[in-house]
Order: C-alpha cells, then structure tokens, then sequence
C-alpha cells in the first residue's frame, strides 16, 4: 500500500497549540466535563472555521491511528476571541 504525505498547513503546530490552549482553558474552567471523558484518551481538533486544519487533524488520525486510546473529538471556533465552549464528541464503538 502506498503511504501519502501529509501536507502541513502553513504555521500548523502554532494553530494547533493555540486550539489546544483553548480548549485546556475550557476543560479547567469546566473541571465536570471529565465525569464524561474516558480516560488517557487521544483529542482530535476540528475547528469548524478552519477547514485547512480540520483535513490536517483528520489525516493525521487517520495515518497514525489513536493508538488504542479512546478518541474525543473538539469541534471549536478557531477565530473565536470571546470565551470559547468546544463541542466534545466521543464516538461509541459498534460490535460487529
């Protein structure tokens, strides 16, 4: 199978750090959220107003998988300057 490069976006790891920030800023004004996360999951960021970031994020899982942790899925404005509130998702897995 062939493998396909990953294009970065321009200044992807400074947009990332900062959704991050973000929604580490939520998570600890938030402290509850975590009754609902599994534990030592993978967080994948989906800026809803950053297309260019959101197809880098989803390439990336999709290349390097989650390692067998659980993943959560942040969907979050990325030019948001009021406070920000993310939109968590965990998926359910599916028996076969």
């Amino acid at each position: 199978m062939a493998k396909t490069k990953i294009i970065s976006p321009v200044n992807v790891v400074e947009r990332n750090i900062s959704l991050t920030g973000d929604i580490m800023q939520y998570l600890l004004d938030h402290p509850e959220v975590f009754d609902s996360l599994p534990d030592e999951f993978e967080l994948v960021i989906l800026p809803d107003d950053d297309p260019e970031i959101r197809q880098y994020n989803l390439d990336l899982l999709d290349k390097h998988g989650s390692e067998g942790k659980p993943i959560v899925f942040a969907r979050i404005e990325a030019r948001q300057k009021r406070q920000v509130r993310p939109s968590l998702f965990v998926p359910i897995p599916v028996a076969a």
